[in-house]
Parts: structure tokens; C-alpha cells; sequence
């Protein structure tokens, strides 16, 4: 049943994503979390305990609260109608799958740069990533989004169907559904409070470290499917262990590093943030350049990457739970 559940998810983010003005799990979190970052404001001149404090009650109330309500949605519909109640946990584990988001925000971004509407390509990117855009050249917004599409493959699908892949397998009768948003309440968390600049130097802490720890397993299984899928594993292995440590963040240099030791091009080097720039480590090596093309593989890559992980679960379910189907085909 609650494999079911995974794979109808799956199939629902790729065909219809998250429909724009629909209602979705993470405005629900965002609302939650732009009210407690007003508290943040005032709060700067409490003490630092206070203020960690403080943010880890919102981290873990908001984490654990996420969970505990879509696990509770669903247990009450199921007592309606079990069909209710799996369709309820379908839709709701394919809103914390971003796959077909990721694909039509790079597709966004590129469609005009293929008809050489620079400034048009600069606007769509602006939604999309935190870095100035207005004087960025095509090569650059190029790399910025394959850049975004990198690392949210890990934060975005791959952590996502990670967590919900463990509740399949260890809490079939929870299902995916409260994993998924758990971890999607921990990765909005993050984006939104989880920074080292005021108000949010120590408010945030709690929530950024919580977000590393959770992210870091699925992380690190993206880079090893990556090189199995791409065929350039020996290629990812050396470039990782040699560029991401560089990156500051313990995940996102691996995820991209990743993607581009596959690709075989280059990715991070100078960005501006609200008109300071900030210089990045360089991540791979410039082999071949970032085109439309090696943007729609690096997509394609985590299509496969989903696959696999989907196929890599059922069968784990299988020996798990009936392994003799196996041992006689073996």
C-alpha cells in the first residue's frame, strides 16, 4: 500500500507538478515561518541562548507538527474511505516531489535565451535563485540554472523520495506522506530562516543545522547514482572528493559537483547578492560548455536518478518482505 503510494506520487509530480494558486503543503509552512520571522526582527537583542532556543522550538514544532498532521489527514479520511484516504496521501507526498517544478522553471529560463531575450531570460531566472540577475550574460544564466537544477536535485526530489522511500520501507503502515513533509518542512525552513546574516544569525541556526544532518544521507546517495547513471563514475568520485569539500555547504557543493563532473563542465565562481559579490569554489572542470542541451541531460539524469531509486525501493521491499521470489529467479 504505501509503496502504491510512492509510485502514484512519483507519477503525478512528473505529469501535473504542483498547478499554480493550488493549495500546497509548503505556502502552509511559509506562512507559519514569515509570521515567526517578524519575532526575529524584534527579537535581535535577546540573548543568543534565547534566540537558538527559540528557533529550535519553531524548528522541531514545525517539523514534528508537519508529520504528525499528515499522518492525521490521512488516518481520518482512511476511517471514511480507504480509497480517500490513499488518494489523500498520493496528492500530498507529490507536493513535497519538485521533478516537473525544477523542469519547467529551467524551461522557463531558457525558452526566451534560445530566442535572444536576454532580459526576459534575467526576470524568469530572478524568481528562481537569490543572486542578482540584471547583468548576467548568457553563459551565466546558463550556469545558474543548471546550478538550481544541481542542487535541487537532492533537496528538491531526490531528499524528498529518500525519506519517503525509508517510511515505505520501515513504516509501511505510516506510509510516505509525514516523512516527505517533515523533510519539506526542515528544507523550507531553511531556505527561509536558515542564513548566518541578522536577524537570522542565531533564530536560524537550529533550522540550517537541522536541514544539513537530514540532507546529508540522500546527498550522498545522489552523487553515487549519479556516477552509476552516467557512466563518468570515476570521473564524479575524483571531482567530488577533490571540489566539493571546498563549498561551504556540506551538501549542495557534493550535489552539484556531482552534475557536473557527469556533464563535464564548471560550475560555481563569482555571484552577486544584493550588490556584494561573493565568490564560490569552482566545482569541475570546463570540458565542454553549458548549453540548452547539457541542461536537459542534467534533467534527464535525475529523471533516471528517480527511477532508479523508485525501482531500487520496490525490490528492497521485496526481499524485505517476500525475499523467495527472489532467491528463485537467483
Amino acid at each position: 500500500m504505501a509503496y502504491t503510494v510512492l509510485i502514484a506520487a512519483a507519477l503525478l509530480d512528473y505529469g501535473l507538478g504542483d498547478p499554480w494558486g493550488w493549495p500546497h503543503p509548503v505556502r502552509w509552512m511559509g506562512a507559519v515561518i514569515q509570521w515567526f520571522s517578524e519575532i526575529c526582527a524584534y527579537g535581535q537583542t535577546w540573548p543568543i541562548w534565547a534566540q537558538r532556543w527559540g528557533g529550535a522550538g519553531l524548528t522541531l514544532s514545525l517539523i514534528g507538527g508537519s508529520g504528525l498532521m499528515a499522518w492525521a489527514v490521512v488516518a481520518a479520511a482512511a476511517q471514511i474511505s480507504p480509497l480517500l484516504g490513499w488518494g489523500l496521501a498520493v496528492v500530498g507526498t507529490a507536493s513535497g516531489l519538485a521533478a516537473r517544478s525544477l523542469r519547467q522553471a529551467a524551461e522557463e529560463v531558457l525558452a526566451p535565451l534560445e530566442v535572444g531575450d536576454l532580459l526576459r531570460a534575467r526576470r524568469c531566472l530572478a524568481k528562481y535563485v537569490g543572486r542578482d540577475t540584471e547583468h548576467l550574460d548568457d553563459a551565466e544564466v546558463r550556469r545558474a540554472v543548471l546550478e538550481t537544477v544541481s542542487e535541487n536535485a537532492t533537496d528538491g526530489v531526490m531528499a524528498p523520495l529518500f525519506y519517503g522511500a525509508i517510511a515505505t520501507l520501515v513504516l509501511p503502515q505510516v506510509g510516505p506522506f509525514p516523512l516527505v513533509m517533515a523533510y519539506k518542512a526542515a528544507s523550507t525552513l531553511d531556505s527561509m530562516i536558515g542564513y548566518r546574516q541578522p536577524p537570522y544569525t542565531h533564530w536560524g541556526w537550529c533550522a540550517a543545522k537541522t536541514e544539513d544532518l537530514l540532507t546529508w544521507l540522500p546527498c550522498r546517495m545522489v552523487v553515487l547514482l549519479v556516477a552509476l547513471c552516467s557512466g563518468h563514475w570515476r570521473r564524479v568520485w575524483a571531482w567530488c572528493w577533490r571540489d566539493a569539500p571546498q563549498d561551504p555547504s556540506p551538501n549542495s557543493g557534493w550535489s552539484e559537483c556531482a552534475y557536473a563532473a557527469a556533464l563535464g563542465v564548471q560550475l560555481g565562481g563569482v555571484n552577486t547578492y544584493r550588490g556584494l559579490i561573493k565568490v564560490k569554489p569552482h566545482l569541475g572542470e570546463p570540458l565542454s560548455p553549458i548549453t540548452a542541451a547539457t541542461i536537459a541531460k542534467a534533467l534527464g539524469l535525475t529523471r533516471q536518478l528517480c527511477l532508479l531509486s523508485l525501482a531500487l525501493t520496490g525490490g528492497m521491499l521485496l526481499l524485505l518482505h517476500d525475499p523467495l521470489p527472489l532467491l528463485a529467479f537467483r
